[in-house]
């Protein structure tokens, strides 16, 4: 096994401003809350609108349009390379670390990185559930319930939480209002284009589902 950390970062960039990450060690990925970004690798520039996400496991440069850009960042690193300072930005950008979890990793090619969004309506309900993975999950719009152990938690907007995977979760939107959070995971290679969620209770694998999943990026990495 591997030590790991999975964080998650918010960068504000105002208009025309910009960051740079040249860390080759470091998997990126970037969920575009508000605004619009140039994205720049070694091989391609593309530009990313609202509601949109892009995955780099090379050294990559953003620029913000003119209204400047709302940014999630997650990264996947090494504990070893933890310290690294490779993230560069104009002096009209605000990053602020929002979580960061520690994870265990076995050494090789047995991994897919997936991010995506989960859209709840109101009174929507997901079941007691695990996932086949660790991931860290941010709440983009409305409010949610998260309970765990036993214990519940009250989500707000702008909040982000960890789910470490085989722990059970009951979660849950208000009767009076939506629940839409973005995520990115850890998962097995063979979970690609398929559902990570296994219901603990076997009534609820029958019951409707009215949560929808929206599925941005979902690529190989190597560890």
């Amino acid at each position: 096994m591997a030590d790991y950390i999975l964080r998650l970062y918010t960068d504000v960039l105002a208009e025309n401003t910009t960051i740079i990450a040249d860390n080759t060690s470091t998997t990126r990925c970037f969920y575009i809350l508000n605004g619009i970004a140039s994205i720049t690798t070694d091989t391609v520039t593309t530009t990313l609108s609202q509601n949109s996400a892009w995955f780099s496991n090379s050294p990559v440069s953003i620029l913000a349009g003119k209204e400047g850009a709302q940014i999630l960042r997650f990264e996947l690193v090494s504990t070893k390379n933890k310290h690294i300072e490779d993230f560069k930005t104009d002096n009209n950008v605000t990053s602020t670390q929002k979580i960061t979890a520690d994870i265990a990793l076995v050494p090789g090619d047995h991994y897919l990185l997936r991010g995506d969004r989960v859209d709840i309506p109101p009174s929507g309900i997901a079941y007691p559930h695990v996932h086949q993975g660790p991931g860290i999950r941010c709440l983009i719009e409305g409010a949610f319930s998260v309970e765990t152990g036993g214990v519940t938690h009250e989500i707000a907007m702008g909040d982000a939480w960890f789910e470490a995977g085989p722990e059970p979760v009951k979660a849950w939107a208000p009767d009076d209002d939506v629940a839409c959070f973005y995520r990115v995971m850890i998962l097995p290679r063979t979970l690609k284009g398929k559902s990570s969620i296994s219901y603990i209770n076997e009534e609820d694998n029958d019951k409707p589902k009215r949560q929808k999943y929206t599925i941005f990026l979902d690529h190989f990495i190597e560890i």
